[in-house]
């Protein structure tokens, strides 16, 4: 996660780390970066890392497409 991990540290020690802060630093950094720039990132992540953004991706997505047709999505287990 060096990305995450250069974030962090740039980050670190300005914000709390609510999820408000997380949010704007999202933002922020999306809103900064090309394209090609969020291509490199993901070009340069391990095997083990691209696996956990996909898999990020599918569980969002689907939790988004649960909530949107009203089917409560059901906390049995903790996800991270």
């Amino acid at each position: 996660m060096k990305f995450v991990d250069e974030l962090f540290e740039l980050y670190r020690g300005r914000l709390q780390g609510t999820e408000d802060d997380l949010d704007m630093i999202t933002l922020t950094v999306l809103g900064e970066m090309s394209e090609a720039d969020i291509l490199s990132v993901i070009g340069e992540m391990p095997k083990d890392e691209l696996a956990w953004l996909f898999r990020v991706y599918l569980y969002e997505g689907l939790k988004e497409k649960f909530n949107r047709d009203q089917i409560p999505v059901r906390h049995n287990r903790e996800f991270h």
